[in-house]
């Protein structure tokens, strides 16, 4: 059957309808590809088009390409669910291997010939008679400019897979732009220029530093790190999967899905670690630390306590390394405590005016993470901005939907980051949700009806309260450290405050009563209450009378041997899974 031949939303966009599709698609990260997947998979519906910024898939694994950029969660359990990989090389995947791995889903689901690289999103304005989203995007390859330097897109429904870690945020220091050396932001990464020999500045001491650092110092003349605050660091135990672990995940899955499912049980346990500071997993925390640090400054008393922080595990983002504290150990390394005062011509100057000089300056300071969907200009119903949704700080409906946005979904959206488990298992409960908005609108156009779906203000505003009720509790708004977590004023914008198997039962349904319905199609689609989405269920199933026996222990230490061979060192807390 040609393309012509086929009913809509089955026919992709052609050249004719260049500017026009049912669904536009804000990025081609796993967000964006996992939307559209599930676009064709449950409403068999190729009438979209993802716009993607940068020349390639994969988001921040296109972005990121740091030396020693890789994964915090396990490879197997950093993947979709839909798409297992067998044949992950190491525990912790490396950069690489993941955005190969994104490229062969992308291939596989045929989304290429739906992505437009090279286009940015300027504005994104809701048509109030129309119903539907008028998109406008610009064009940056210089031989697509050529056709077009920018058009507007119109859609029936519009979804943000933006995500929270894409635009890089620079330090706010005196005299950024003035060093004449080499500078570049860990996220704009310049592999052309060479390492070897150099005096290096690393501004920043989070994940990516931890990641950076080990690597460079052993071809740099000296390495720099500036830190702000201590970090909690604990160990990564990374290693090779061996060709007959890969063998038995190939030719019996099942193998595979059980060391995932303990894998999730395990991270899902690591909940009370980074949201109580005083629960036993917390505590188990610090003294890894603790002996990571004893471990390799045996005889540096003052190194310990510099680099010991002084708020609980989770406040900020938990670095897991197994290579960090030795590089921080090289006499090549040093670590600079002192409020940095300027960047200089030749260096960077700190409190006391003390100058040193370098080659080259990392900015490892993040991303502008609190302000969701910069730079990108959305207005809703009655021309109202996003920015005036969102004045006291970025909120949303469980994540995904925001008030006076119509046929609006976002993904890995307002308060569902996580300091303890896989993003991607919160990214697919949210794209479930959001094709099931979308499913609705597709069947109103496609039975000349109009239909419009915006969550109610007043539910929104209940469930953040609440939201935020209960991450005042946890260690994320522990007032001791700052972190990309939350905003200025304090509000924690960024993180899901319970277990993911919590958050996917919210999403497991849709509560049409939450919505304001608005056109022809309103009536049919409100009196169906409810629609039971279901979710995908990852987690071992345990039964009570196992858990009261202290299962979390058999699970961690399975995990372990499954996935490692060797935890014997590791002590584990008889912990309450809720």
């Amino acid at each position: 059957m040609s393309h012509h031949d086929k009913p809509w939303p089955q026919v992709p966009v052609t050249n004719k309808d260049y500017t026009q599709a049912a669904v536009v698609i804000v990025g081609a990260g796993i967000s964006g590809m996992c939307t559209a997947i599930d676009l064709i998979k449950q409403h068999n519906c190729r009438n979209f088009i993802i716009v993607e910024k940068s020349s390639g898939v994969g988001g921040t694994w296109h972005d990121n390409k740091y030396p020693g950029c890789c994964c915090d969660v396990t490879s197997l359990l950093y993947s979709y669910s839909f798409a297992q990989n067998s044949d992950w090389s190491r525990l912790y995947p490396g950069q690489e291997e993941i955005l190969d791995y994104l490229h062969r889903v992308a291939n596989e689901y045929g989304l290429f010939q739906h992505i437009r690289f090279n286009t940015s999103v300027e504005q994104a304005e809701w048509d109030d008679d129309k119903k539907n989203w008028k998109t406008r995007v610009n064009v940056s390859g210089d031989k697509d400019r050529e056709f077009s330097d920018g058009y507007t897109i119109t859609s029936n429904f519009l979804v943000s897979g933006v995500g929270q870690l894409n635009v890089p945020r620079y330090p706010d220091i005196e005299g950024l732009d003035d060093f004449k050396g080499k500078s570049m932001h860990s996220a704009r990464w310049d592999w052309s220029y060479p390492l070897e020999g150099k005096r290096i500045a690393v501004i920043g001491n989070g994940a990516t530093a931890a990641q950076i650092i080990p690597e460079i110092v052993k071809v740099a003349s000296h390495v720099t790190m500036y830190q702000r605050q201590a970090n909690w660091v604990i160990p990564r135990l990374d290693g090779p999967v061996s060709a007959t672990r890969r063998a038995i995940f190939k030719y019996v899955p099942f193998v595979q899905s059980r060391v995932r499912a303990n894998m999730m049980d395990f991270r899902e346990s690591f909940y009370d670690a980074v949201t109580n500071g005083d629960s036993d997993f917390a505590n188990l925390l610090r003294d890894q630390s603790f002996d990571l640090l004893q471990q390799t400054f045996p005889d540096d008393k003052e190194m310990r306590e510099t680099l010991t922080p002084n708020y609980p595990p989770g406040c900020k983002r938990v670095i897991i390394s197994d290579d960090l504290y030795p590089a921080l150990a090289r006499p090549n390394v040093s670590v600079e405590t002192r409020k940095i005062q300027k960047i200089t011509e030749t260096g960077i100057e700190v409190e006391g005016d003390v100058l040193e000089e370098f080659d080259l300056i990392v900015h490892a300071t993040g991303f502008r993470t609190v302000e969701f969907m910069y730079p990108i200009k959305v207005k809703g119903i009655h021309d109202r901005d996003i920015s005036d949704i969102w004045r006291s700080g970025a909120q949303a409906y469980y994540s995904v939907t925001v008030e006076d946005l119509p046929n609006f979904g976002m993904l890995y959206g307002p308060n569902s980051n996580l300091g303890h488990n896989s993003i991607i298992l919160m990214i697919e409960a949210q794209s479930r949700y959001i094709n099931a908005l979308i499913g609705e609108v597709l069947k109103s156009k496609r039975e000349g009806k109009s239909l419009s779906i915006r969550p109610n203000p007043t539910v929104v505003a209940k469930y953040n309260d609440w939201l935020q009720e209960i991450l005042a509790k946890t260690s994320f708004a522990d007032e001791r450290c700052t972190s990309w977590y939350k905003n200025e004023d304090g509000k924690i914008t960024n993180n899901w405050g319970l277990t993911v198997v919590q958050y996917q039962k919210f999403l497991s349904s849709v509560n049409w009563q939450d919505y304001i319905l608005e056109g022809t199609a309103s009536d049919e689609v409100r009196r169906k209450g409810q629609t039971k989405l279901g979710r995908v269920v990852e987690e071992t199933q345990v039964s009570n009378l196992q858990l009261a026996a202290g299962v979390l222990g058999v699970i961690a230490v399975a995990a372990g041997v499954l996935t490692r061979g060797d935890l014997r060192n590791v002590k584990l807390p008889q912990i309450r899974i809720r």
